[in-house]
């Protein structure tokens, strides 16, 4: 299954929906629209992971270097995660400690 990116902007916000599953076939997609996001200034992003059914090393390779770009430009990076198997995966990694993770996309945007 290919993955799936859109985008909307709340307020100052760019939220990014993926769905499908992010790995080393389908990152490209992920990867080339969130760096097109940043090079264009939009560096206070939310993920939202709800509609991730798979996600690799090379999802989570990604995620961490555009948060180092965002990080870089004064930005932050949230993510949305609901699903526990994926919620696994950020723990495993110790990635719950690099990433202000959230449940739901409001509780993101209130942050």
């Amino acid at each position: 299954m290919e993955v799936q990116v859109t985008t909307e902007d709340v307020g100052v916000r760019t939220v990014v929906h993926v769905a499908g599953e992010v790995d080393v076939a389908s990152a490209d997609r992920l990867r080339e629209r969130l760096a097109l996001l940043v090079s264009q200034g939009r560096t206070d992003l939310v993920v939202d992971l709800t509609g991730v059914t798979f996600l690799d090393s090379t999802g989570l390779g990604l995620l961490v270097g555009t948060l180092k770009r965002v990080r870089l430009a004064g930005g932050r990076l949230e993510l949305v995660v609901d699903s526990e198997r994926l919620l696994k995966v950020f723990r495993i990694t110790g990635l719950t400690q690099v990433f202000a993770i959230h449940e739901t996309l409001d509780g993101a945007l209130a942050s």
